[in-house]
């Protein structure tokens, strides 16, 4: 099974624009994150996809490998849709986040893994180190499960409601927090990009509710590890920290 990485990387960020572009402790952040996802050992190549001219000469200087990809794409799943388009060799495609420079390889591996089971078409991961301010957090995407661990929905909101509930609710339930690395057959990514919008993905402003609503199963992959990710430029600090 041939794996790709695909890490999209748009330079127009609204809330932290040319992101990719900002020096961490001598190097980029395109560059940290590349070379962390190269750390990987099922997967077979990395590509950086990129709206930006500027990406691809700092992509090239470090001597990664990058692709000049359509600006008007709404979402990662779009650009990496375009990427695995190019291959016909390709079986899975791994979207890294572009904004996560001290991405884990082990992550990486783990939702690899997962494609060993061939009913799976989506798979992502989740955690269950939860607070009750993750919980509360609209920014923090929380996750019900089926029994089988494939998801039945992602929300903004506190998943499940706890209105009703006695004492604890971290007692209650085990609560599980959504982490944004997805992973597709390169078949199942070229269905999804063709998928209208719908109201449900836009009203909570989570793309995978497309997914669910037309019917794809996504597959869950719980973890222990976690990484920070730079939104804003006040992210710098703590990952700086980190380095």
């Amino acid at each position: 099974m041939k794996i790709l990485g695909i890490i999209p990387a748009r330079y127009g960020s609204s809330r932290f624009p040319g992101k990719p572009l900002i020096d961490l402790n001598g190097k980029s952040m395109i560059q940290r994150v590349y070379e962390g996802a190269q750390k990987s050992r099922l997967l077979c190549d990395v590509i950086v996809a990129t709206d930006d001219a500027r990406i691809v000469a700092e992509v090239e200087r470090f001597g990664g490998k990058v692709m000049l990809t359509d600006p008007n794409h709404p979402s990662g799943t779009d650009r990496c849709g375009e990427i695995a388009a190019h291959f016909n060799d390709i079986d899975v495609v791994i979207n890294i986040q572009g904004d996560e420079p001290l991405v884990d390889f082990r992550q990486l591996d783990v939702l690899a893994q997962a494609f060993e089971n061939e009913n799976v078409q989506i798979a992502t991961l989740g955690i269950n180190h939860v607070s009750m301010e993750d919980i509360l957090n609209p920014n923090r995407i929380k996750i019900v499960l089926d029994h089988h661990q494939n998801a039945l929905y992602f929300s903004r909101s506190p998943l499940p409601n706890f209105t009703n509930a006695t004492g604890n609710p971290l007692e209650k339930y085990p609560f599980i927090r959504h982490i944004g690395l997805y992973a597709y057959r390169t078949e199942t990514l070229r269905q999804l990009v063709d998928l209208k919008p719908t109201s449900l993905e836009q009203i909570e402003s989570l793309e995978q509710l497309r997914w669910l609503y037309y019917g794809y199963p996504i597959h869950v992959v719980l973890t222990d590890i976690e990484t920070p990710n730079i939104d804003v430029p006040a992210d710098v600090e703590k990952v700086l920290a980190l380095l």
